[in-house]
């Protein structure tokens, strides 16, 4: 039989991890990050830009999760990484750079709260983040496409990362 959201019996679990979103603007996609931080009991969803789409189509996507994922909004992300890191958080950005790590061999520390950044759907995560970063992190992808979605990447990173904090 077919489980639903009523009677699953997942254990609930809080990790130390904010996911910090560089300037995502797309609607469906914010949406999606709220769904995907509640899915994996991230602590706190950091949305950074100056358009922050939070109207119908973010909340059709998000499923009311934005009711129950913690979240705050502001415009410069390099503040909040800035603000993040003097308070010992493990910054860690998703993106594929000449000296990023497969996040397959990467091993996540219990030590310090982790706070992932996810960049742009068209520019990724900026330059000033990058270099302010304990950590840069990519997806190994096998097809033509040199990237993939902010949305499952986010996914992806996420899924590691708590297995591995478990």
């Amino acid at each position: 039989m077919q489980l639903t959201h009523y009677n699953t019996n997942f254990t609930k679990h809080k990790f130390p991890i904010i996911v910090v979103s560089d300037n995502v603007t797309n609607a469906p996609n914010i949406g999606s990050l709220f769904r995907v931080c509640d899915a994996f009991g991230v602590d706190k969803l950091i949305l950074c830009g100056s358009h922050i789409p939070m109207g119908r189509k973010m909340t059709k996507t998000s499923r009311a999760t934005e009711k129950s994922v913690n979240f705050e909004k502001y415009e410069s992300a390099l503040k909040v990484i800035q603000n993040l890191k003097s308070k010992n958080y493990q910054i860690i950005a998703l993106e594929i750079t000449e000296s990023s790590t497969p996040i397959h061999t990467f091993k996540f520390s219990k030590e310090n709260p982790i706070a992932i950044v996810v960049g742009d759907e068209n520019f990724g995560v900026s330059e000033a983040i990058l270099k302010l970063s304990n950590t840069i992190i990519h997806i190994n992808m096998y097809g033509k496409n040199s990237s993939m979605n902010v949305v499952q990447a986010t996914n992806i990173a996420l899924y590691e990362i708590t297995k591995q904090m478990l």
